[in-house]
């Protein structure tokens, strides 16, 4: 019993040893190659009189990075300090701090640094990036518009619209969750204490706007000419099949068998398998007709320019910060990418190859009335 109360005693002695928190500012830096940039180290408190610590800086990439001073002592008084960064080769590092003895909380004394060759090309990069978000955000429009003009979806195909949107719901519900719902945010840095959240106010405007923009062509398909489609039985299966997944994760969830973080990732792994199947009802669709009439020509030029700026950029960072891996090491963005474009490809060859003596057939049940291509937009 004794044996005890010493032990919590000095349990207690080291935890009243501990004095406020030391922490970096700004957690997240750039800096060139050759070049130097610098971050702040704070105390929240100041040690007490008599005590001194040391402080190391330990860096994961010692090859790409160096920090001066790389250690200092800290005593009664003082608050604030400034470490400086120097770039040698391009990539990203993690500048760690230690604090010896452990008299202070520094789990938060960390930076995260990415060490480019260019400026220029951080700044194309980022123009780059903004030209196919807004490719990408009007490419909806221009299937509303051809729906619009026509009266009638007869020639868009109900499976991919179904899919589409599911996805992008799934995709939304991903970003919103780990925007804006502390608790999952908390959830993924605890998981990841040193990383980054990977969802930014773009990608929230990009998925909210996503899911507008297919209901809208949604709500389309109810008041304009249809025809004889309808989502195919095939597609049925594959959407029961995602919300069987989706109720179990659901249900998981709630019983907190799995994180919500785990049910968000969940979400965006629908999403994923939806982008890799969604173009195909489309594509065969068009084949079958012998005719791309009522699918927008417009929609697939800024898909197809969206696409690949996206690889673009992608390419531009791998090579501003050496990190080749982001595309190679785990090549599911960039491959999902490819996908899209080479099927935009496809569409294209069907648009102005393959059924360019194109005639517009409005399904009606029973049989297929023939237009004139020049009779409606395509």
């Amino acid at each position: 019993m004794a044996s005890r109360s010493y032990v919590w005693v000095l349990l207690l002695s080291a935890l009243t040893c501990v004095q406020g928190a030391l922490k970096a500012s700004p957690q997240d830096l750039k800096v060139q190659v050759n070049k130097k940039n610098s971050f702040n180290l704070s105390l929240t408190e100041p040690l007490p009189d008599g005590k001194i610590a040391t402080v190391t800086i330990d860096i994961q990439h010692s090859d790409l990075l160096s920090a001066e001073p790389s250690n200092f002592k800290i005593t009664a008084g003082e608050k604030e300090w400034i470490i400086y960064v120097k770039g040698l080769s391009a990539g990203h590092s993690i500048v760690n701090v230690n604090v010896t003895p452990n008299i202070t909380d520094f789990s938060k004394a960390f930076v995260r640094v990415t060490i480019e060759k260019s400026d220029v090309l951080y700044h194309i990069s980022a123009v780059v990036g903004w030209i196919y978000f807004v490719a990408w955000s009007i490419s909806f429009y221009a299937q509303i518009y051809t729906n619009y003009k026509r009266k009638s979806v007869v020639g868009l195909n109900f499976d991919y619209v179904s899919l589409n949107l599911v996805g992008f719901i799934m995709y939304a519900l991903f970003n919103c969750g780990l925007y804006w719902i502390p608790e999952i945010e908390n959830q993924y840095f605890t998981r990841y204490p040193k990383g980054l959240n990977p969802v930014q106010i773009n990608d929230i405007f990009f998925s909210l706007h996503a899911v507008f923009a297919t209901s809208v062509t949604v709500g389309q398909c109810f008041i304009y000419e249809i025809g004889n489609q309808r989502v195919s039985t095939t597609a049925r299966i594959i959407h029961s099949i995602f919300a069987v997944f989706l109720l179990i994760s659901l249900i998981l969830s709630c019983v907190k068998t799995i994180q919500w973080l785990d049910f968000l990732y969940y979400c965006s792994y629908i999403k994923l398998s939806i982008t890799l199947i969604k173009y195909v009802p489309q594509a065969f669709y068009n084949y079958r007709r012998k005719s791309t009439i009522g699918w927008s020509i417009g929609n697939i030029f800024l898909d197809f320019t969206g696409g690949i700026l996206s690889m673009l950029q992608m390419i531009l960072n791998a090579f501003n910060y050496d990190d080749w891996e982001s595309i190679f090491g785990d090549p599911t963005k960039f491959g999902l990418g490819f996908f899209s474009v080479a099927f935009d490809i496809f569409f294209l060859i069907q648009h102005y190859v393959l059924y360019r003596n194109r005639k517009d057939y409005v399904e009606l049940p029973g049989h297929c009335q023939e237009e004139p291509e020049d009779s409606c937009s395509a």
